[in-house]
């Protein structure tokens, strides 16, 4: 049986290495206020990009429970305002709703 452990590392290496070189880098600088600001919104964006594929691309018997998984996320992250919990939420809501309507 192949070791898979040098693959893995490898993988580990190319995921993580272009997350902390810029974090190292520009660890010390002042950032520019507006910048920092457009850098605030690139989870949301990521999100919502990946939210629309999936309700787009969802099959037939998956819309409604995409639907649900979507709006209980919404409304959570509009009341909360936390990406995290609206996430989780839709996320179990949406495994609630596929385990008892399909």
């Amino acid at each position: 049986m192949k070791s898979y452990f040098p693959l893995i590392i490898g993988m580990t290496l190319v995921t993580y290495l272009p997350r902390l070189i810029p974090l190292a880098l520009l660890n010390n600088r002042n950032i520019n206020k507006s910048l920092k600001e457009f850098l605030l919104y690139i989870p949301y964006t990521s999100l919502s990009i990946l939210i629309i594929r999936g309700i787009l691309t969802a099959a037939d018997g998956m819309k409604i429970v995409t639907v649900i998984g979507v709006g209980i996320a919404a409304i959570i992250s509009y009341i909360k305002g936390n990406l995290v919990l609206s996430v989780l939420a839709g996320i179990i809501l949406s495994f609630l709703a596929i385990n008892t309507l399909v």
